[in-house]
């Protein structure tokens, strides 16, 4: 039998809001970690996002980031409101919060205030920008990271439409949701070997900077640069989805090997027998030529007809698909990761299950997105009955 969820054991308190925080304990949570919610008395904004809503306060995207965790409604101004939450501070492995700095200090709730009540406390403090500079305390949300990154600025230098555009995903919320799990795991297994929680920070600007920047640093790795930042291939205009005959079809023969198989099988090789495509680098140099080619080469025959001769050579190559598509792909329904589960109060959900795969441990049974409050009670019964014992 495999053994409990990897984070057994292990409680979270969560008082983040909108998608970063709640990205990063969502994906705790399905890992076994109790994650207890702590909401203000209207609840997070999240909760009234996304038109879809059946019930007020139970938005879409609510529904996905804050499944698997229980609710509670606390005003923390109030004495009573914040005595419950510093009891169930000494109860809890993991505090995490994106107030600002000074807000959260006027709370008494700052790092310096906890560590003296809980040592052990890993103490994560989700933020736009990092302590130290100039936009510090300064408040950021999605669009506004992707602007100061220079990621708006990528859609124009790829299609030559000359207008900045936000990508159209909530990518800079959910890459710092990312960095603040794995900062939490590591903080965990270094009190894991000393005893001893911590500070955490973790600002979404350098969070999505580093991630954007691990390729399209480019000729900036080099000091002096040996070019612009930004990375030719992934910026040319001719890298698009490519259209056949009933529909679209990406093709990625990344290496020059297989740059030189798909003409090959498509039956133009005497494409590369051109001047300036006789050598790998010379074809890295003329991207923008082979991408086009291979547009004009693709828009004669059918979709099915590509996929299975690029299977057959082993070019990775996928079918263009909308949204509505990937939700009956054939390879995700295989492996279940779409969930049909039933909410207590919303009826038929559709949930999509954590995408790694712990082979020795068996996956958190993962409760329903809670009501605004739904714990409150539960939580104050708990806590009475625990008496004074810390974590």
């Amino acid at each position: 039998m495999a053994a409990s969820p990897i984070l057994d054991g292990i409680r979270i308190l969560d008082m983040t809001s909108v998608i970063f925080g709640p990205y990063c304990t969502a994906t705790l949570a399905e890992m076994g970690a109790d994650v207890i919610k702590i909401e203000p008395l209207g609840g997070d904004e999240i909760r009234r996002v996304g038109r879809p809503a059946k019930t007020r306060g139970m938005g879409p995207a609510h529904m996905t980031l804050n499944r698997g965790k229980r609710s509670v409604v606390w005003d923390l101004k109030t004495p009573r409101g914040k005595a419950s939450l510093l009891r169930l501070l000494s109860r809890s492995d993991v505090f995490i919060h994106n107030l600002r700095r000074d807000a959260i200090e006027r709370l008494g709730l700052g790092y310096d205030a906890i560590r003296t009540l809980h040592a052990r406390l890993v103490y994560v403090h989700c933020t736009g920008f990092g302590e130290g500079g100039p936009y510090s305390g300064r408040p950021a949300y999605d669009d506004i990271i992707q602007a100061a990154s220079g990621a708006a600025s990528l859609l124009p230098r790829a299609d030559g439409n000359p207008a900045p555009r936000y990508l159209p995903m909530a990518m800079a919320d959910k890459v710092a949701g990312l960095h603040a799990t794995y900062a939490v795991l590591g903080a965990l297994l270094h009190r894991e070997r000393t005893g001893q929680g911590q500070a955490v920070e973790v600002p979404m600007f350098e969070s999505f900077t580093h991630f954007l920047l691990q390729e399209h640093l480019y000729g900036r790795a080099f000091i002096p640069p040996t070019d612009a930042a930004g990375y030719p291939r992934q910026l040319d205009p001719q890298r698009q989805p490519l259209k056949c005959l009933d529909g679209y079809i990406a093709v990625a023969p990344y290496t020059d090997e297989r740059w030189v198989r798909f003409f090959d099988v498509t039956g133009h090789a005497d494409f590369l027998e051109q001047e300036k495509l006789c050598t790998a680098r010379e074809r890295f140099l003329a991207l923008d030529r082979m991408h086009a080619e291979m547009a004009r080469i693709v828009a004669d025959r059918p979709l099915r007809h590509w996929l299975m001769l690029f299977a057959e050579c082993d070019i990775p190559a996928s079918e263009v698909r909308d949204l509505e598509g990937v939700l009956t792909d054939p390879h995700l329904m295989s492996v279940g990761f779409f969930e049909q589960r039933t909410h207590p109060s919303e009826g038929g959900t559709l949930q999509m299950r954590l995408p790694v795969r712990f082979h020795d441990t068996r996956p958190a049974e993962m409760r329903a997105a809670p009501c605004l409050g739904e714990h409150s009670e539960e939580i104050e019964a708990w806590l009475q009955q625990e008496g004074d014992t810390p974590r």
